[in-house]
């Protein structure tokens, strides 16, 4: 199961809109497609949505906000790239978040709102089935506000939906690993026996354990990456041409 194709297209979307270019360039950038520090170029952009510049600065102005897009002087708009101790303390806050709304969640949970969580938990299935990337994605996305909103806390939902978002560029390290996928799918299955039990502390433990892949993966491949350049000597330590 990978993705299949090197841009991301909508079919039916004959008059992009800044809200559906941002939806094509946020799935780009959580399935790996566009990569950490990669630029976005406005003329780039300009001919591939068929937009007027203004409309493409709205867009990136939304990516800006949304924390998948940083500007750097001389350079323009990036995808945003993360330090490892960014890292860290980015999903900090997200286990503090998490585990939060799961303790808030009351028992028993109504017969409703479980079925409803499981009916969005079965098209997931059916979309890691057929490898339709995008699709988990999203699907994914509304079983944890479906998941988290069990805390009747809407501020509390609203600040994960925040956080769970601005960690795109590092969840694209898992997110199109077939192996991944699948974990995370029976994760998702998990949460709702747990729901079902009423077990707490499984609640907790299962949304901490949830976040864990994405963060190791990302800071594996930081700390590769630096033993890397420290592994290369220094220019005054290179041997001399002969």
């Amino acid at each position: 199961m990978t993705l299949d194709v090197v841009k991301i297209q909508r079919a039916g979307d004959t008059e992009p809109t800044v809200s559906s270019v941002v939806e094509t360039l946020e799935e780009e950038i959580v399935l790996g497609v566009l990569y950490p520090r990669e630029r976005l170029v406005e003329d780039e952009l300009l001919s591939r949505f068929q937009l007027k510049r203004h409309v493409v600065r709205q867009v990136l102005v939304e990516l800006e906000r949304m924390g998948l897009v940083e500007r750097k002087r001389n350079i323009g708009a990036l995808v945003k790239a993360y330090s490892t101790e960014e890292v860290k303390n980015l999903y900090a806050v997200r286990e503090l978040l998490e585990t939060q709304g799961a303790r808030m969640i009351r028992f028993p949970v109504s017969e409703a709102r479980l079925n409803a969580l499981i009916a969005v938990q079965e098209q997931h299935d059916a979309a890691v089935t057929t490898g339709d990337m995008r699709r988990i994605f999203r699907l994914n996305v509304v079983f944890h506000r479906e998941f988290f909103s069990l805390s009747d806390n809407p501020v509390l939902v609203a600040a994960i939906q925040d956080h769970a978002q601005r960690a795109h560029s590092i969840r694209a390290s898992t997110m199109v690993l077939p192996e991944r996928v699948e974990q995370a799918r029976q994760e998702h299955w998990r949460l709702i026996d747990a729901l079902r039990a009423g077990d707490t502390q499984r609640l907790v433990d299962l949304c901490s354990l949830h976040l864990s892949p994405s963060r190791d993966a990302y800071i594996e491949v930081q700390n590769r990456r630096s033993s890397t350049k420290s592994s290369k000597p220094a220019d005054s330590e290179r041997p001399l041409a002969q």
